[in-house]
């Protein structure tokens, strides 16, 4: 990858980051890494009515243009599976098997008139990708 690319992607990240904490989200990494395992973010999901919160696991794609399709389609089979894979290690690194916990998605898109962002919560069933587990939030 280019340099310009890669800080274009890393530009995306930072807005995304930014933009969780604005909506209540708490980061705890960001592009941690376990071997060939990457996850963009991490973080405590804003607090639910019971005083509950989800940690959750957000991949980041970042786009020229207006163009939440593309984001989508670039969250393939192959890259939910790394995805898990990766949170399954980063749950045991930090002995967070206890929490309930999630997958999300951030589009980010620059129009050349400045980024914007849509945040698709639970963005992927991992039942789909990796068969079901004992518990709703750990299926692997």
């Amino acid at each position: 990858m280019s340099p310009r690319h890669l800080d274009f992607g890393e530009a995306g990240e930072k807005f995304a980051a930014r933009y969780l904490e604005c909506r209540g989200f708490s980061l705890r990494h960001r592009n941690w890494r376990w071997h060939q395992w990457e996850l963009d973010i991490v973080c405590d999901g804003p607090a639910d009515s019971d005083g509950v919160r989800d940690l959750v696991f957000v991949e980041v794609k970042t786009r020229a243009g207006n163009s939440v399709q593309k984001g989508l389609q670039a969250v393939t089979p192959a890259k939910c599976r790394k995805l898990v894979k990766a949170a399954s290690h980063y749950l045991s690194a930090m002995d967070l098997w206890h929490r309930p916990c999630r997958f999300d998605l951030v589009i980010v898109n620059d129009a050349g008139n400045g980024m914007n962002a849509e945040h698709i919560k639970n963005a992927f069933e991992i039942s789909d990708f990796m068969g079901s587990g004992n518990t709703a939030w750990q299926p692997w």
